[in-house]
């Protein structure tokens, strides 16, 4: 009975062991960072002009510039499906950078150039 006891705990106690040396792993894994990705995907509104297309995703790395818990954008879009005719990136610090600029004085400046050309569009945030 004892052996048995001892290789349960034994078992347990290594299963334990490599189950948070795997956490630790993606903890510290470049690979896996906890920043938070803010994907946007657009169809802008029928007639919007080229210029205010490009003034709009101009506007993001403005953004960028101005609002602290941005690290880095992406605005040009290589390849795009269904009625999505562009996309960009925004790279928060972390998730509370990017609770912090919902409704934010940066983020309501930015929408006037953005809603300019009135888009309907489809967000995700993803983070590790």
């Amino acid at each position: 009975m004892k052996k048995v006891i001892n290789t349960l705990f034994s078992v347990t106690l290594l299963a334990l062991v490599i189950s948070t040396a795997s956490a630790n792993h993606h903890k510290s894994d470049p690979v896996v960072p906890k920043s938070v990705i803010h994907v946007v995907t657009v169809s802008w509104k029928e007639g919007a002009t080229e210029k205010q297309i490009q003034a709009a995703l101009d506007a993001v790395v403005t953004l960028a510039h101005e609002y602290d818990g941005i690290t880095r954008v992406w605005i040009r879009s290589i390849k795009t499906q269904g009625d999505k005719t562009h996309a960009f990136v925004m790279e928060f610090k972390n998730e509370k950078a990017l609770k912090d600029y919902a409704g934010s004085d940066a983020q309501l400046k930015w929408y006037e150039t953005y809603q300019a050309a009135n888009p309907r569009s489809s967000t995700f945030d993803i983070t590790n």
